[in-house]
């Protein structure tokens, strides 16, 4: 492919996870970190995001499943991720996130079930969008290189 129009999708792509809501500031913070010293920085971050998550997400899934719920802990597990959620600029994760914790706040179980179908489903959604962006962004590094 046109080393250019790779280029050109890889911008409009990047623009249209920030026009979604799916990305935020943070995102742009960790690509400006990113340098000819560490060209990979940002593919390493979001990678050690899906391992984090994955984790976290097995940890509230347990904790979900326990009865009685401790909703304490529950809320433990939901901060860290949406922590590393924000950290990264995942923007609707971390929104949902947030409404995930309102529920434990009002220890209401099935808001917290509800709820975190939609925040396991925004992050697969985030997870899909990411790796396609950032395999574009490879192939168009490569691409320079060539």
């Amino acid at each position: 492919m046109d080393r250019n129009r790779l280029q050109h999708q890889v911008a409009c792509m990047r623009r249209s996870l920030f026009d979604q809501g799916y990305l935020d500031e943070p995102f742009i913070q960790l690509e400006e970190l990113q340098d000819d010293a560490n060209p990979n920085f940002v593919q390493e971050i979001v990678t050690l995001f899906y391992t984090n998550s994955a984790r976290l997400i097995q940890n509230i899934e347990h904790a979900l499943n326990s009865r009685p719920i401790d909703f304490n802990k529950l809320d433990d597990h939901m901060h860290q991720f949406k922590g590393s959620s924000s950290s990264i600029g995942a923007k609707k994760v971390t929104n949902e996130c947030t409404v995930f914790r309102d529920y434990c706040s009002a220890e209401n179980a099935e808001g917290c079930s509800r709820s975190f179908q939609q925040v396991k489903q925004e992050y697969a959604i985030l997870r899909r969008k990411l790796e396609v962006y950032l395999q574009m962004v490879r192939q168009a590094a490569v691409s320079q290189t060539a």
